[in-house]
This record gives C-alpha cells, structure tokens and sequence, in this order.
C-alpha cells in the first residue's frame, strides 16, 4: 500500500571535498601531515599575513587534472582562480581561493550500481581546486569551555568534485560516494579517509512529487563524513522535508549539519549565495594555462581504474558481481588477487578457486589503510598451496589448516604438508576398507541410501573422513561409496 512518502522523490546532488595527497599545501611549502603538533605547519603565505603571496603547487594541479580525465571531464585549457569571500574563525585570509566561473574542468560523469541491479550514469558538473579551511575546536582538554583554532589545515590541497542533482536516495548517494573514493584511491590522489575528513561532502538535497519537473527548495547538509552518516542525514532530512511540504510550509534555502548522536539534522544558517561570497578573480595568481601534451600525456599515464577492472574479471574470468566487487574494494586487493591469477592466466577454474580462498581466509585479516594494505600471506604461498588442492595433494579443507599454520611467516605450505604428514590419501584399496567397514557398521543409514534417500552419502563421506583424520581423498571417497552402495 503506497504511503504519503511514495508520491514524493529526493534530489540530491553531493559536492564531494578531497585533500589531494601532497607533501606541502596548495599555495606555500608547508607540510600536509595529518596530527602534527596545533598550528606548527604553517607559514606567512597560509596564515594570510600581510604582503605574502601564493604560488600554486604543480603536482596538486597534475592530480586534480588526471581525475577529471578519469571521469570524463572536459579540461579548459586556460581557467582562472577566484577568491570566494567569507568571514569565519578559521579562515585566516577571510576568503578562500577557489575556482568560481571558469573552473579548469566540467562535464564529467560516474557510473554507479543500482540496488536492484543494473547501473546509473551520474552526471558531474565540473573538479576544481581551491585550499581548505582551518579547524574550529571546542572544548579541548588543554583549554576547558574555551573554543580555539588550528590553522595546520589551512592552505591543505582541495579537490572539489560537484556532482549533478541525479540521485534519487540514500542508497545511490552511498553508492556514488564508495565508487568515487574507488577512482581517487585508484588514481593515488586521495587516501579516502573519511575518518581524518581527507574525503568528505556537502549534501544538497529537496524533494518533489514523483514525475514534477521542477525542483523543491533546497538544503545543504555540510560535511559528512562517513556513508553510514550519509545514509542516515538523507533518510532523516528526506522525511523532514516531505513533512514540511504536506503541510504546506515554505522556507527559505539554508544549511544544516548533521547530528548523528540525535539522529537528525540541525540548523546552522540561511544559505549564502554566489553575490554573498563576492567572487572575483584572484589578483595574486596568473590564469591556470593547461598545454595540451601535458594533458595529454596525465591522459596516457592513468592506471586501470576500479571499474574497468572489475568487468575485466566478470567478462574475462566469468567472476560473478559480488566477488569482482570485493576484489576491486582496494587497489591492492586488487594487485594480490592479480599476483595469484599470474600462475594460470585466463584459466576461469583457476580465478574462482583463488577469489574463494583470497576472500574467506586471506581478506579476513588484511588490513587496509588509506593507499596501503597488508595481507598475512604472500601470493606464492596461496599459489602453492592452491596448487596442492588442485593436485589433490590435499583437500579444501587441509588447505585452511595448512594456511593457518603458515600465515603470517615464510614458510612453504608443501613443507609444511611434507612435514605434519597431511598429504591425502587416495590408495584406493586402502579406503575401499575403511569405506566398507562403515557401511557395515552402520546398516540402517546404508538401507536408507538404498531406499533412495541420497544425502545418507554425506555422513558416509564424513565418517571416513573422519576414520582417516581429514586425510583420505574425499573425491575418491565419495566414489567408493557409490559403487560399494550401489
């Protein structure tokens, strides 16, 4: 039965802020560390002191630059930066340098899963750079019921990546988020830190009725930083709206933080407009020139990104969806996975085999940590011990035992079966014995068998498996069985 809430549909579009991974800030040599000592990464130039002047950092503009190309942006070859006016604490200068009308890239667009299957293509207006802010803090140990500043933020590198209003709910916004932080990881720009606020975005969201053209009064909801905060911030501020239209208030566009303690979102402040911040181009820095052959040549140098990855693995290896999801989760993931593939390229047996072991017992103690990940076993050892099972050296299951003995060390999982003693048994005279001393043990489950209930196969195999210790073939085990119950 539809609800009041059916009739109407969210737009949302999200404005997504990314640090870009430099060693100094966008404008001076300051150092972008995150959790250096308050205010001790700063500089005349980032604390906006009189006469100090900008220079633009080269790499922070190749970064932003090989993004938009992987997104599909059209680069503008001459765009100009712009200071954007506003008075806040932690806003040293009293305005930001940003890029306003004439941004060095638009155009773009990001494919996105779809809940119910299939995919979107999201629309993306425009990447461009400008500097963070500071960071206002309240009620810190060393100063109590005071509020204090720390400026090492200010100047840091940002890439703000405004998304079109395509989408539609919480479930495609947390989609977008996950598949853009998969290109910005993949590129090495940005280490998707949502934690330490590296990857954050503003929410601009209204509602309307489902199939009006037009769009409702909108909202920002300012830096989230978490999917799970996003998901809930939407939800919550998508009933809120809806309610305030069926009663047929109005309000005026305006800006609200999220309070996850709450659940809800608050009010921080009327919206200011382009007029409010007074933008105009910024008198200290030249026009941005883009040559055409360094573009060209960030173009040549971008790596396989996560999606073209993941439909290598489906079309070329016959992965299903959800194991080409987990595999493509991280760059390095991805390089492991790869690593074990090399010792049988292009065999599709061979890929699931290694996308099994490599999700249920490899993944489940890798640690991943912005760019960087760590596994507790190299690729070779899971090569060779996949090479085991495959040889029916040993079962499925000794290769968990096998692999949990020599995780996190050097050692070879054939010395080690060599070692322990765990090569399978498949003499076949040898089980023939142990599997007719079953069958005649236990006479009622081999009538049952007989009678046609076919899952009686199962405890046989397990009470082999079990006479033997885990070390007969189960393959051969289970053939026996037949022919001896037949």
């Amino acid at each position: 039965m539809s609800t009041v809430r059916d009739t109407y549909e969210a737009v949302i579009g999200l404005e997504v802020h990314a640090q870009l991974l430099t060693n100094t800030k966008q404008f001076c040599g300051c150092p972008t560390s995150f959790g250096a000592e308050p205010n001790t990464n700063v500089c005349p130039v980032c604390l906006g002191l009189p006469g100090a002047l900008p220079v633009l950092n080269r790499e922070a503009v190749s970064m932003a630059v090989r993004t938009a190309l992987a997104l599909g942006c059209a680069i503008r070859h001459r765009s100009v930066f712009a200071r954007k006016n506003y008075f806040y604490p932690d806003l040293p200068k009293g305005y930001q340098i940003s890029q306003f009308d004439q941004p060095f890239s638009e155009r773009g667009a990001l494919d996105i899963p779809l809940e119910g299957g299939g995919n979107k293509w999201v629309g993306i207006t425009r990447v461009h750079l400008e500097e963070d802010a500071g960071k206002n803090l309240h009620g810190v140990a060393e100063v109590p019921g005071k509020s204090v500043i720390d400026l090492n933020r200010a100047g840091v590198p940002l890439m703000e990546i405004v998304g079109e209003p395509d989408l539609r709910g919480p479930t495609e916004a947390v989609a977008y988020l996950k598949r853009l932080r998969d290109v910005l990881v993949a590129l090495e720009v940005n280490d998707g830190n949502l934690e330490e606020g590296s990857f954050r975005c503003d929410v601009n969201i209204s509602v309307r009725k489902r199939g009006a053209a037009a769009f409702g009064t909108r909202v920002e909801i300012k830096n989230v930083n978490s999917f799970r905060h996003v998901h809930r911030a939407i939800e919550h501020e998508t009933a809120r709206l809806i309610a305030v239209a069926e009663a047929g208030e109005t309000f005026r566009q305006h800006t609200r933080q999220w309070d996850d303690e709450s659940g809800r979102t608050v009010f921080l402040r009327e919206k200011e407009g382009s007029d409010d911040y007074r933008y105009f181009p910024e008198p200290d820095l030249p026009p941005l020139i883009l040559e055409e052959a360094w573009v060209e040549s960030l173009r040549s140098g971008l790596p396989e990104l996560p999606e073209a990855r993941r439909q290598r693995f489906m079309h070329d290896l016959k992965l299903p969806p959800y194991d080409t999801e987990v595999l493509t989760g991280h760059p390095k993931i991805g390089d492991f996975f790869e690593a074990v593939l090399q010792a049988k390229p292009g065999d599709a047996a061979w890929a699931k085999r290694a996308a099994n072991f490599v999700m249920t017992e490899v993944l489940a103690e890798a640690r991943v940590h912005g760019l960087e990940a760590s596994f507790p076993a190299k690729p070779a050892q899971i090569v060779e011990l996949l090479e085991l099972v495959e040889a029916q050296t040993i079962s499925g299951k000794q290769a968990k035992e096998v692999y949990a003995a020599i995780k996190n060390t050097d050692a070879s999982p054939a010395a080690h079966v060599a070692e322990h003693g765990m090569a399978q048994v498949s003499d076949t005279a040898s089980l023939e014995a142990v599997c007719r001393a079953e069958i005649e043990g236990n006479p009622k489950q081999a009538a049952a068998y007989r009678a046609g209930n076919a899952k009686m196969i199962g405890f046989f195999v397990g009470q082999v498996m079990k006479q033997t210790k885990g070390s007969a073939n189960p393959s051969l085990v289970n053939d026996i069985l037949k022919k001896l119950l037949a």
